[in-house]
């Protein structure tokens, strides 16, 4: 069982920065996939970013070379660093893990193989 809880959401203006915070609980989340999602009001829920339990990532095109997503293990804690941050990009932020490995943790498309989640963290970028 894994529990993550979200911390680090905000409000900012267009060409701003944020970092997102999700903190896990549980004896086997050092070994799954982690990763972030988005959902826009109106929209499905989209992959972010993903990082597997040998630290390799994955992002997005849309935030490529703007988001950094990492993660501390000793701390148990998943990072989004989201800089030069655009109008766009604003949606509700979740964290996820699951026991992914290889394609299944690189393909942000996999919205359901995750079973664990964080409860959701608003990000409102004005322009």
């Amino acid at each position: 069982q894994v529990r993550m809880v979200e911390s680090g959401g905000g409000s900012v203006q267009a060409g701003g920065s944020l970092r997102l915070s999700c903190a896990a609980s549980g004896p086997t989340y050092n070994r799954y996939c982690a990763a972030w999602f988005r959902q826009a009001p109106g929209k499905e829920r989209e992959g972010v970013a993903s990082i597997d339990a040998d630290g390799r990532k994955t992002y997005a095109d849309s935030v490529k070379g703007r988001f950094t997503i990492s993660k501390d293990n000793a701390k148990k804690i998943l990072y989004l660093q989201m800089n030069s941050l655009k109008p766009e990009d604003t949606a509700m932020y979740y964290c996820a893990a699951d026991a992914l490995w290889g394609a299944a943790c690189r393909d942000l498309r996999e919205v359901s193989r995750y079973n664990y989640w964080g409860q959701g963290a608003q990000v409102t970028v004005s322009s």
